[in-house]
């Protein structure tokens, strides 16, 4: 089978190569999906790109832990049944060595979830990092308890990856307004095609006097940020006191901020990445997306398909920052 895989952290074009490797078997508990898109997501690009770690955490690295396929064999435990399921995937490569950059790619069996017939294939391969961080993000209950119902939320990124779904979830489970920074007329548009109420130049000066003016003189209850260590900022400013500041990335390790602003507003940080994800907060982030996605109320922003051969293009693409949705592989036939 076809595989692309690292075996050095460095540039895209110099590190990552395509082979033939034998087809892996199923073990007790797994089952192999016959995979026909691999999504990329700015973590692969970090972690191919050495800015994590240049120590590779095994010899040889099949990258990205999205994608989507068909059920073709499974191990003992599972459910022959299984077989033929489209489904799509989450944390194929996080703490393995085999990711979805190839023709078929083992796990197990809880890691390959049902894709309803109603979603396109190569949407599923968005949906491990980008929609599950988007989703757990608005479901985290509040400092009262509740959800997002009733709450005046602020995306950063709106037309990102995670953002537009963020914008999209935050709408759809009853946020009672959704504002969103963008940096583009273009950004804009498509965020607020997603649902956003409003979209706010996080470039100007007056960036925090857009929000306020958007809503009306109203503080926000909740701040979903792709980036802390360039948003705090406004985050802090525009957030009011007792409000959740919910953060799923930052542009710069380590970052600042600013004591008093947090605690005089009593304001409730919170740190999370998908991957790691408690077990009963998974189970609620997947029974929601399966729910939404059935409904079919979701946009799927694809910026590009690109052909497994053109991996290392792929990743340039995503490193560059400036695609419009997730930039998506199509796995050729076995």
């Amino acid at each position: 089978m076809q595989v692309a895989f690292y075996d050095r952290t460095g540039p895209a074009a110099e590190v990552l190569q395509l082979a033939d490797w034998p087809e892996p078997q199923p073990g007790p508990g797994e089952l192999r999906v016959s995979l026909r898109w691999s999504g990329i997501n700015p973590s692969d690009v970090k972690s191919r790109a050495g800015l994590r770690s240049s120590v590779l955490a095994f010899p040889r690295i099949v990258p990205h832990s999205d994608g989507m396929g068909v059920v073709d064999a499974v191990g003992a435990g599972v459910d022959a049944a299984r077989i033929g399921q489209r489904v799509w995937l989450w944390n194929a490569a996080w703490g393995r060595a085999f990711g979805t950059a190839a023709q078929c790619v083992v796990l197990p069996a809880a890691q390959a979830q049902p894709l309803p017939d109603n979603v396109a294939d190569e949407a599923g391969a968005c949906l491990g990092i980008p929609a599950l961080t988007a989703l757990h993000a608005v479901l985290l209950g509040n400092a009262n308890g509740g959800g997002i119902a009733g709450q005046r939320v602020l995306v950063t990124g709106g037309a990102g990856a995670v953002g537009h779904y963020a914008v999209q979830m935050a709408h759809l489970l009853g946020a009672q307004q959704v504002i969103t920074t963008t940096s583009t007329p273009e950004k804009a548009a498509a965020a607020r095609a997603a649902g956003a109420d409003a979209t706010i130049d996080y470039r100007q000066a007056d960036a925090a006097e857009q929000v306020r003016q958007a809503t009306g003189g109203h503080a926000i209850d909740r701040v979903i940020d792709m980036d802390i260590a360039s948003n705090a900022a406004l985050a802090l400013e525009v957030l009011r006191p007792g409000g959740d500041y919910v953060v799923y990335g930052s542009g710069a390790s380590p970052f600042q901020l600013p004591f008093f602003p947090l605690i005089v507003k009593n304001l409730n940080l919170r740190f999370f990445i998908v991957y790691n994800l408690a077990p009963a907060d998974r189970a609620v982030a997947l029974a929601a997306l399966d729910a939404l996605l059935r409904r079919g109320r979701l946009q799927h922003q694809i910026a590009a398909r690109l052909p497994l051969a053109q991996i290392a293009q792929a990743h340039a693409q995503v490193e560059q920052g400036r695609s419009l949705g997730n930039v998506v592989l199509v796995i050729p036939a076995a």
